[in-house]
């Protein structure tokens, strides 16, 4: 029995994303219960400085640097991009009291889910919508039966492709709510 493209792409996705949740509300109530919440004020520093680093990905894929290999890049891109969002959150989720921090939390969501969504369904899900059309053609099917078995995985794999496409816009939008909290922390905050 063939599994649907749904159960093998996008599930694992949403797993991911609810690991990322799970992380940082496991991470958010040990440090209630070790009385560090005040650990939490500064983990969006590193977790900025992991996803700034992140970009070595981005830069190379627009050939705006030549070193390093882009598979490489893209493996360090996604664990870098993870570990400082989950930082981040947890930065978000202990002090969380002002609107430009929701905006920039829920930006990042979003952004986040973009990015998985480019790692997890779009280069898996075309690989496999390729391999069963293959199957399907050795088996001796024809064009229209195969268009017409993979019908809901080829929706599926054109709806994924669209979301792709707004994963840059959110991420400049993320990166200027962010900055614009950056900022008024060095404004309003007091130092001590």
């Amino acid at each position: 029995m063939r599994i649907s493209l749904v159960t093998r792409e996008v599930v694992p996705f949403f797993l991911w994303l609810a690991l990322l949740v799970l992380a940082t509300l496991a991470i958010d109530a040990l440090l209630h219960w070790l009385n560090a919440v005040w650990i939490g004020r500064y983990l969006g520093i590193p977790g900025v400085l992991l996803i700034i680093g992140s970009f070595g990905y981005s830069l190379r894929k627009r050939k705006l640097i030549t070193t390093g290999k882009p598979a490489t890049l893209l493996r360090l891109h996604e664990r870098m991009a993870w570990v400082g969002s989950l930082l981040i959150l947890v930065h978000a989720g202990i002090h969380f009291n002002a609107i430009l921090a929701w905006l920039a939390v829920g930006a990042m969501l979003v952004n986040i889910a973009s990015g998985l969504t480019g790692k997890f369904l779009l280069q898996r899900a075309r690989i496999r919508l390729d391999e069963s059309k293959r199957q399907m053609r050795a088996e001796g099917l024809s064009d229209a039966e195969i268009e017409d078995r993979l019908y809901w995985d080829s929706l599926t794999f054109d709806a994924v492709k669209k979301w792709r496409v707004v994963h840059y816009p959110i991420s400049l939008v993320f990166a200027v709510l962010a900055l614009g909290h950056i900022v008024s922390i060095f404004i309003f905050w007091r130092w001590r």
